[in-house]
């Protein structure tokens, strides 16, 4: 089960990675949560979707450093590059903690911060 889940994010992961963010939605639970530690918390596919659309006006780019497993849980930790709303290229070091339910991406927990 761990090496399909790990499967499951790489492959959702290179879906937004080339700009195809129904493809990512199409590896995530209808209800999934997506929790940003000290931010905000988006609700559902519908709440992802509207947040992608503004958040990744360009797809962005990943270096996934480590993907670590156990049960229904799979965290990937390492940096993204995403461009702002000025179209100003912004590093971030992040650990996101991903449940999955029945082979979909239920639940996220990420933890970002900006690379200075």
């Amino acid at each position: 089960m761990n090496v399909d889940n790990k499967a499951v994010l790489l492959k959702a992961n290179d879906a937004v990675a080339k700009g195809d963010n129904e493809g990512f939605l199409s590896f995530c639970a209808e209800d999934i949560q997506f929790e940003f530690v000290g931010d905000k918390t988006l609700q559902g596919k519908d709440a992802v979707r509207a947040y992608m659309k503004i958040a990744y006006v360009e797809p962005p780019e990943f270096n996934v450093e480590h993907l670590i497993a156990e049960g229904d849980f799979v965290s990937a930790i390492g940096e993204i590059s995403m461009k702002d709303e000025d179209g100003k290229k912004i590093n971030y070091s992040y650990c996101d903690v991903w449940r999955f339910q029945d082979g979909k991406m239920a639940q996220l927990k990420a933890f970002v911060i900006e690379i200075p």
